[in-house]
């Protein structure tokens, strides 16, 4: 993926599903012969006064969030399925005795993960050769060479990523971008806000405890120092809307330029612990800097700060990130500060479903392989490719009659739409894990091995050609993306099951749904950030001066429209820190309605349950958004998270649509949601 995707996970449904509800949230949900949950739809509210709840108002009224879980509805009952799917892998191949070796690698980080007994009996002995990695630095340049050891990346202030260039998509180059953090972002650390004061007392005394379980002394003084640290880094950082401009985080320069721009990190010893060669087939090491102001003042904390800060700093780190690997007393510990403070979470994920989740994040596409010979029938991904093919079509037809935008530009979107690679379901080759080494009794060491595997697997191609066919998600996982250096949207087998797509559902609600999914990806590449990469991918300004100049006010406009919404109490949503995917929620709902349109083909659609097909369609695209979140939870996605809560990803949009009006005709101005004509913005 490009840079933007890589640090910020852009995405449609991005980080919010990932914590989704161990089991349906209310009993035996009515789901209608052609796919809608109609006993969710709260008929005492005016759809124009709040659609989200008129959609699924009487679901919200008796659902419950899981304990473990800090959030519950339709996408993360979606990814409970898969959880369980996956964990239905893993059973069966404990039950054949034909494994291939990568199964049996599979088979083996599974059963090493869900060992707890085995880990309790190890104790703290399988991190301590780490720890004393870490306890025997006595140098600065020893403690950038441990924050850069593949196999631990435990994320020092700066972290390196291997990505595709943004103005060279035919070549890789290596990123780097602000990091550090113990809490979610810059904005725990330096705003006013009561909740987040709590936070920042909690997060001290969760230091504190974890540089006492690994045995430091005076540790309350100690963590007080690493939190020093960290609020200077913050201070230093960039706020996350800025992080999301192409133009602002696109700063290349070679690393001797690096070293004189921010003395203070040993930036040698970082690029030599990460096995990154300084020299390139072209000269010295090219390297593209993301928060470029922010680095000289990063690079001068981390001079300035003693080097038994950088111990301790490290140790916490290394426990946070190995927490799930060892005893109790470290898990538990992480879990009530990460998923209890900053989450609500009041109780940890069972084992099992931790170690389904592990063996897809370290060997995805080996266990994938598994899933889609099982859940994802070729007839579906038939459908899908079906319902691409209108979605694109659709957006064809609004380029071409779009009345703000001249012809020039016209023809370079043209050209971009007509370059999108679809990718659906699975990968056309499988990743190949030969070289990965698992021990069944080593979780830590195979852990370790997974993360250096990965990383050397990135910096093998590092000088070499660009690999257009690789996917940047798992396929049992449930999202979608848009890759603006491969001008490519992607759709893993996991998001294409009910409730978002139905094989065996009413089009409307499959429009309503998946086809809003495909139609915000597709608009992802025409996006206030997207729209800077032409039909080849590459980061450049293919607009006329008056078009981009419009399309700017509008998004402006767009902007200033969700700074309004207040999330929690006296915490609105920052537009700009969603405006992108706002826009793709946005025009993705406009494009499905149009490619639902037609596949009509001309004819009226049939009138169910006293439903209109255009009803059904926006009561799909309302029930696709179906959600229930914790405060903390809530709060986490507003100051870092670029999709805005769910609950705005329906009413937002919806009222700026104009086929929402016609499909709902008792919205009135005096409806609370209602936009005059001229204040609606129109887009694609």
């Amino acid at each position: 993926m490009n840079r933007t995707a890589l640090i910020l996970a852009y995405a449609i449904l991005g980080v919010c599903l990932l914590t989704g509800a161990s089991k349906p949230a209310i009993a035996a949900p009515e789901v209608g012969p052609w796919g809608l949950y109609l006993n969710y739809v709260d008929r005492s509210i005016q759809p124009g006064d709040d659609f989200f709840r008129y959609s699924n108002g009487e679901w919200l009224k008796t659902a419950e969030i899981p304990s473990d879980r800090s959030s519950a509805g339709a996408g993360f009952e979606m990814v409970i399925r898969n959880e369980e799917r996956m964990k239905e892998i893993v059973a069966d191949l404990h039950s054949r005795q034909d494994l291939s070796l990568e199964e049996q690698k599979l088979l083996d980080l599974y059963d090493a993960f869900t060992d707890q007994q085995h880990i309790e009996s190890l104790g703290m002995k399988a991190a301590s050769k780490d720890l004393e990695r870490i306890a025997s630095i006595k140098t600065r340049e020893e403690a950038a060479r441990l924050m850069g050891d593949p196999s631990l990346r435990l994320r020092g202030p700066v972290l390196a990523v291997i990505g595709v260039d943004d103005k060279h998509p035919d070549r890789y180059t290596v990123f780097l971008t602000q990091s550090g953090l113990g809490m979610p972002d810059r904005d725990y650390y330096l705003r006013d806000d009561k909740n987040l004061a709590t936070t920042r007392d909690a997060y001290k005394k969760y230091l504190a405890q974890m540089l006492g379980l690994a045995g430091v002394k005076d540790a309350a003084a100690r963590a007080a120092r690493i939190y020093a640290v960290e609020h200077d880094i913050a201070v230093a950082s960039w706020p996350a809307a800025d992080r999301r401009d192409a133009d602002k985080i696109y700063n290349p320069m070679t690393l001797p330029e690096l070293v004189k721009f921010a003395p203070g990190f040993p930036w040698t010893a970082y690029f030599e612990a990460l096995g990154i060669p300084v020299k390139s087939p072209a000269g010295e090491r090219g390297v593209i800097v993301s928060e470029k102001s922010a680095f000289p003042a990063i690079a001068k904390a981390f001079g300035a700060t003693p080097v038994a800060v950088w111990r301790d700093y490290l140790t916490v780190r290394y426990l946070s990130a190995f927490a799930a690997s060892l005893p109790r007393a470290v898990d538990d510990a992480e879990f009530a500060f990460a998923g209890t403070v900053i989450q609500g979470r009041t109780a940890q994920l069972d084992r099992t479903t931790r170690g389904a989740r592990l063996v897809d994040a370290q060997m995805g596409e080996a266990l994938g392989k598994i899933y889609v010979r099982k859940y994802f029938p070729p007839e579906a991904k038939a459908k899908i490719q079906a319902l691409v093919r209108n979605l694109l079509l659709a957006f064809e037809e609004d380029l071409k009659t779009m009345t703000w935008m001249t012809d020039a530009t016209r023809a370079q979107a043209l050209d971009k739409l007509h370059r999108f690679t679809v990718k659906v379901g699975y990968p056309d080759e499988w990743r190949d894990y030969s070289a990965l080494s698992i021990d069944r009794n080593d979780l830590i060491g195979s852990v370790k091995n997974a993360a250096a595997f990965e990383w050397n697997r990135n910096l093998t191609r590092l000088d070499g050609a660009v690999d257009r066919a690789e996917w940047g998600m798992t396929p049992p996982t449930v999202n979608a993306y848009n890759n603006s250096s491969f001008n490519e949207i992607v759709f893993p087998a996991g998001i294409l099951q009910p409730p978002q797509f139905d094989a065996s559902a009413d089009d409307a609600v499959n429009y309503g749904g998946i086809g809003a999914v495909i139609g915000h990806e597709i608009s992802h590449g025409f996006d206030d950030q997207g729209s800077k990469y032409d039909g080849l991918g590459v980061l450049r300004n293919w607009w006329t001066d008056a078009d981009r100049k419009g399309f700017d006010e509008r998004t402006s406009a767009l902007a200033a429209q969700y700074d309004g919404y207040e999330g929690l109490p006296g915490l609105h949503v920052n537009g700009k820190l969603t405006l992108g995917e706002n826009i793709a929620d946005l025009a993705g709902l406009v494009v499905a309605h149009r490619a639902y349109q037609i596949s009509l083909s001309g004819k009226e659609a049939p009138v169910l349950d006293g439903l209109t097909g255009d009803q059904r369609f926006y009561l799909a695209f309302g029930q696709s958004w179906r959600s229930k979140t914790r405060d903390g939870a809530q709060r986490q996605r507003i100051l870092s998270n670029p999709h805005s809560p769910p609950e705005f990803r329906v009413n937002g949009v919806v009222r700026n649509d104009d086929g929402w009006y016609a499909a709902f005709p008792d919205i009135k101005p005096e409806s609370r949601y209602y936009l005059a004509p001229d204040r609606r913005i129109r887009l694609w």
